[in-house]
């Protein structure tokens, strides 16, 4: 055999070489591509969350009436006190920035001399904007909190019904509805507030006006005023929601139901009663049908479905671990189960507000994070108020 025809054979077994070589090379570089597409898909996120953007500290929270509002205030002080911050406190004996009426700097502890220096503002306050910026930093975050007026009535009628003269006579709240003119007095206003639109009055405005153009002016002046509007309704996916858009840790939203009630002290409404409640409360209802909306297009904006569902999943999962490790028999007890009189919350109207038991034998730093996940909001404002001003004389308990 010449050499020439050597050659020829020895580079046939050559190409045939280099095209076994390719078949093994193809389906390991689409195998690497897609291991490297799914290391990036992990890491951004991560870096999105934690790296590129800090934590936003600087927050005004708007608490409305009987919508979760006390669950997350618990979220903001325990934020509060992990990162050290100022919160802007109700003056001396109040328990209120001024409720109901409109928000003035003066009911503010401290402002005169620590102005342009509070982080928080989360405390019951009829929003009043040009006195809450003389408080708040140019960079506050606002946001606030909304809860189907159905249930939000329910819950108020139940809540107030010592308190408001338009619901002490009527014996249920299905009864009101039946005649509500019979006994709301529309020339007492403030003391009939939690009766009729209370939300829309909580940001400000005449719960009793009805002008369709002032409706519609008034609710994209709440949507300049206010980065995020939440629903209590979907309570969990507005944890996430808040979370993502502030930048802040899983465990910062992760919370424990707090001024909840019994269920024998729910009252159930019929359908028909459900379409009156949206009547009388139309200006609320207004409210939250438009800001439902835009939470869900926050939503799909910042997070998108398919991760809102893996975080809720996680947010839940974390808050079951918690409870697991803080709470007595894993439960909400009434007012005259719970044992330590410091996490026992204020009681009022014809409700029945639960609280927790904590478990016995924990270490002193998980103690701490138990009590303050539970801790009522009044008793929660008083230890925040001792530490702010501990030369003031200490809040006292209301009981």
């Amino acid at each position: 055999m010449s050499h020439l025809e050597q050659f020829g054979d020895s580079s046939v077994i050559l190409r045939y070489f280099h095209v076994i070589i390719l078949l093994l090379l193809v389906p390991l570089v689409f195998l690497f591509r897609s291991f490297l597409n799914t290391q990036v898909n992990l890491l951004v996120p991560l870096f999105k969350g934690q790296e590129s953007f800090p934590p936003v500290t600087n927050i005004m929270f708007l608490k409305t009436h009987k919508t979760a509002s006390s669950t997350v205030m618990n979220i903001l002080y325990r934020f509060t006190e992990k990162w050290n911050l100022t919160v802007a406190l109700p003056a001396r004996q109040l328990y209120h920035l001024g409720y109901p009426w409109l928000f003035q700097t003066k009911y503010v502890e401290g402002f005169d001399t620590l102005n342009g220096t509070f982080n928080i503002m989360c405390n019951h306050l009829r929003f009043n904007p040009t006195e809450v910026q003389k408080v708040m930093p140019n960079n506050t975050f606002y946001f606030s909190i909304l809860r189907n007026p159905i249930s939000q009535l329910e819950s108020s009628f139940v809540y107030y019904k010592g308190y408001v003269p338009a619901f002490q006579k009527a014996k249920s709240l299905n009864e009101f509805l039946a005649s509500p003119l019979r006994y709301y007095n529309e020339s007492i206003p403030i003391k009939n507030i939690y009766a009729k639109n209370s939300m829309w009055f909580d940001f400000g405005y005449d719960n009793n006006k009805k002008d369709k153009g002032h409706v519609r002016a008034v609710i994209e002046e709440i949507q300049k005023q206010f980065q995020l509007i939440l629903i209590s309704d979907y309570f969990d996916e507005s944890m996430v929601l808040l979370r993502n858009t502030l930048h802040w840790d899983l465990d910062d939203v992760v919370y424990f139901k707090l001024n909840s009630r019994s269920e024998n002290s729910i009252q159930n409404l019929s359908r028909e009663n459900q379409e009156k409640v949206k009547e009388w409360c139309a200006l609320d209802w207004e409210l939250y049908q438009h800001f439902n909306r835009t939470f869900w297009q926050k939503i799909r904006e910042v997070i998108g479905l398919k991760k809102l569902v893996k975080e809720v999943t996680l947010l839940r999962g974390r808050q079951q671990e918690l409870i697991d490790l803080c709470i007595q028999d894993g439960k909400p007890k009434n007012k005259t189960q719970i044992k330590d009189k410091k996490l026992r919350p204020y009681q009022s109207g014809m409700a029945n507000i639960l609280g927790y038991n904590l478990k016995r034998d924990l270490d002193n730093e998980t103690m701490i994070m138990c009590q303050r996940m539970v801790m009522p909001e009044l008793q929660y404002m008083a230890h925040l108020y001792s530490q702010q001003f501990p030369r003031k004389p200490p809040k006292i308990k209301l009981q």
